[in-house]
């Protein structure tokens, strides 16, 4: 009942002048809870239909190897499941100014700051994001299909990604639970990073034990494409830092952010081109492109390079990694990033890092 607790505290934190959005929020939250039913009794109930019941099991098996392999919490989360209304869970929306690609930050009561306001409500969303528009800001809305609630209530299976391909599935229960595992209050960047980390390593693992080499190949594709989308997206990022760094009138500055937009269109068809991707971020970009688009990506993935190196430096022993990550999360925002840089050059060697021993390097998984 921690949940229904939760609830009314949070709403006695968050004062007046968000009450509106935080009520919306809580009232949203606690209709999905509600419709929670157990897996193991749907499983046992010979009404359910046969492939909803083969996705389940198919759940349950991720479960396990989260906890036994991946060393993640061992908890009540996805061990029931909500049948939506819609194919997303809920909205976020982002947001940076014209000439910046710095994303706005709101700070809520527990989880800290963060460069995104999730919505259950369009209709609310839409005259939110109508208000930071007519003040000069550019908006981004996201749909998502699941969210961590950090271990606060146990997250349902949502009919939003059950059905989704099996390794996208394992990826997305992988990154959910190490939001429960480990967050950092305030540092978007930091951990979301680690989450899409441990779902990239996790889910190669979880192919590797089940013997899904094609499915491993598609995964490996994927990857290397979604990798060079993201630098992409990131070095797009960097040029329109550098063209709103210049001392140039704002009609050249809107003349150079259009170029770089279409620039970077034209540079992700030949990556999609290359990687035989048809679908991926093509919508994405084919999409109108603004700062808050581009910064809600590169928020998500900017350090996930050196987490993943960490965990391959530490021969995959996950236990021995959160201890590690947990540390560098103490350190101030500077040192933090600092000690992160140095893992995106593989090995961590760096002043502002942990002294934390290593284990010896291992070649294999």
């Amino acid at each position: 009942m921690r949940w229904l607790i939760s609830i009314p505290l949070l709403l006695l934190l968050c004062g007046c002048a968000d009450f509106g959005y935080y009520w919306h929020s809580a009232a949203g939250h606690m209709e999905i809870m509600s419709q929670r039913v157990d897996i193991d009794e749907m499983l046992a109930d010979p009404t359910t239909e046969a492939k909803l019941r083969e996705r389940l099991l198919l759940v349950q098996e991720i479960r396990r190897f989260s906890v036994t392999r991946l060393n993640l919490p061992d908890n009540d989360s996805y061990l029931s499941y909500v049948e939506l209304d819609r194919p997303y869970l809920i909205q976020n929306l982002f947001a940076a100014p014209e000439f910046s690609t710095q994303l706005y930050e709101w700070c809520y009561p527990i989880i800290g700051c963060a460069s995104y306001r999730g919505y259950y409500d369009e209709t609310r969303l839409l005259a939110y994001a109508d208000e930071l528009e007519t003040s000069g800001l550019e908006v981004y809305i996201g749909q998502v299909s699941a969210y961590s609630t950090l271990g606060w209530f146990d997250d349902p299976v949502l009919s939003s990604f059950i059905d989704w391909p099996d390794y996208r599935l394992a990826g997305l229960l992988f990154h959910e639970l190490t939001h429960q595992q480990l967050y950092i209050d305030g540092d978007t960047t930091f951990n979301e990073s680690l989450a899409s980390a441990v779902q990239q390593v996790g889910t190669e693992l979880w192919l590797q034990s089940r013997d899904q080499l094609a499915e491993l190949a598609e995964l490996t594709r994927w990857s290397r494409y979604r990798e060079q989308v993201i630098e992409l997206i990131e070095s797009t990022r960097t040029r329109l830092g550098k063209v709103y760094a210049s001392d140039i009138s704002d009609h050249n500055m809107r003349e150079h952010k259009a170029r770089i937009f279409t620039e970077a269109r034209q540079s992700h068809r030949q990556i999609a081109s290359t990687h035989g991707i048809s679908g991926g971020f093509s919508g994405w970009f084919a999409g109108e492109l603004n700062n808050a688009k581009i910064g809600s990506v590169a928020a998500y993935h900017a350090h996930r390079p050196a987490f993943v190196n960490m965990i391959h430096r530490f021969g995959f022993d996950f236990s021995q990694f959160y201890a590690y990550v947990e540390a560098v999360g103490k350190l101030d925002k500077a040192e933090r990033d600092s000690c992160l840089a140095a893992w995106s050059q593989r090995d961590g060697s760096n002043s502002s890092c942990p002294a934390v021993e290593l284990p010896p390097t291992t070649a294999s998984s």
